[in-house]
C-alpha cells in the first residue's frame, strides 16, 4: 500500500477538496488525484463519487475512513515506540487535546497535577480538531481532552460540562458592560472570526442561520488565541468562552452574554482498548476541578 495515497485519501475526507488536501501535501492537484486513484486501482474500490469538482465519500470510503486514520497514525508513532524502547524511564502520561483549549484548561490542568503527582511525567499533544481523530484512532495516548462531539465514533466521553459562547470584546469597549448583547448593538464592530475549518465556527454559523442574522466578517483566523489576542488589540469582536480564554487575557477582555444561546461542552476521554496509565483517573478530577473554577469565573 502507497503511504502518501492513504494520507491524501485521509486528508480528502478531511478537508473536504482534493485541491485543500493537495495543498497540505505541497503536491499538485493533478499528483494528488493520481495518488487517489492508485488506491482505489489497488484494492479495487471505489472510494469517492466525483460530483463535477467535488469528491462526495462512497459508503466503502466512509467506512475506511477510521482504518486509514488509525493506520497513518500507527506510522507516524513508530519513533516514539523506538525511543520508548531504548529509554528505562517510566512511561509519561501522554494527552491529546485541540489546540482551542490548551492554554485556558489544559496547561492550568498540568501545573496543578505536578503539584499532586511531581514524580510523574507528562507528554502533551497538541493538534488542529481536524487532526484530533487520527491520534483518537491510533490509540497510543492516556487521556484526551476536547470540545464535543467528538471527531471519531465509539469512544464515551466523561462530560466536563457546557458553557455558553459570549462575545469577547476588549475590557474598556462601550459595550463590555452591558448585561446582554444583541447583532445591532455590534453593526459597527468588527467581527474577527476563526475560520470554517473550526467548531466554534460552525457553532456560529448555525446559531446565526437559525436566528436570521448575517454576521459580517472582517478578520478571519485559524485558532481562537490569535483572535483573542485581535479583540485584545481592539480590532474588533469575536465569540469566546471562559474555558478558552487565556487566563492572561482574561483581565484584558470581557465576555458579555449574546442574544443567541451557543452551547459548547466540554469533555476528556481514556483509550477504548488497553489498560489505563494509572495516573490518568487523577488527571481526570483534576481537569474537572480547573474546569468548575474556571467556570465560576475564578482564577485558576
Amino acid at each position: 500500500m502507497n503511504l502518501k495515497s492513504l494520507k491524501v485519501f485521509a486528508l480528502v475526507m478531511e478537508e473536504g477538496t482534493l485541491a485543500r488536501a493537495a495543498d497540505r501535501m505541497h503536491l499538485s492537484q493533478s499528483a494528488a488525484s493520481r495518488l487517489l486513484q492508485i488506491l482505489e486501482d489497488e484494492f479495487g474500490v471505489s472510494l469517492f463519487r466525483r460530483d463535477k469538482k467535488r469528491l462526495v465519500p462512497t459508503p466503502t470510503g466512509e467506512r475506511f475512513y477510521p482504518e486509514a486514520l488509525r493506520i497513518l497514525a500507527q506510522v507516524d508513532q513508530i519513533p516514539d515506540f523506538f525511543a520508548q524502547i531504548q529509554s528505562d524511564a517510566p512511561e509519561p502520561l501522554r494527552l491529546i487535546c485541540h489546540t482551542r483549549i490548551v492554554n485556558g484548561l489544559v496547561l492550568p490542568a498540568i501545573a496543578r497535577f505536578a503539584e499532586l503527582e511531581p514524580d510523574t511525567a507528562i507528554k502533551l499533544e497538541i493538534y488542529p480538531r481536524r487532526d484530533l481523530g487520527r491520534r483518537i484512532m491510533n490509540d497510543r495516548y492516556d487521556l484526551g481532552i476536547s470540545a464535543l462531539p467528538l471527531p471519531v465514533e465509539g469512544i464515551k466521553p466523561n462530560l466536563l460540562g457546557t458553557t455558553d459562547l459570549c462575545v469577547a470584546l476588549s475590557r474598556d469597549h462601550p459595550l463590555a458592560d452591558r448585561d446582554e448583547l444583541h447583532p445591532i448593538d455590534l453593526a459597527d464592530v468588527p467581527y474577527i472570526a476563526l475560520d470554517d475549518s473550526t467548531v466554534i465556527r460552525r457553532i456560529v454559523d448555525q446559531a446565526m442561520d437559525r436566528a436570521g442574522v448575517k454576521l459580517v466578517i472582517k478578520h478571519e483566523v485559524s485558532v481562537g488565541s490569535a483572535a483573542y489576542r485581535l479583540v485584545q488589540s481592539k480590532l474588533g469582536f469575536t465569540f469566546a468562552d471562559p474555558i478558552a480564554l487565556d487566563p492572561e487575557l482574561a483581565s484584558a477582555i470581557a465576555l458579555v452574554p449574546w442574544r443567541y444561546k451557543m452551547a459548547v461542552p466540554f469533555g476528556y476521554f481514556l483509550p477504548p482498548q488497553r489498560d489505563r496509565h494509572p495516573s490518568a483517573d487523577a488527571f481526570g478530577r483534576v481537569l474537572q476541578q480547573v474546569f468548575d473554577t474556571k467556570l465560576m469565573g475564578r482564577p485558576v
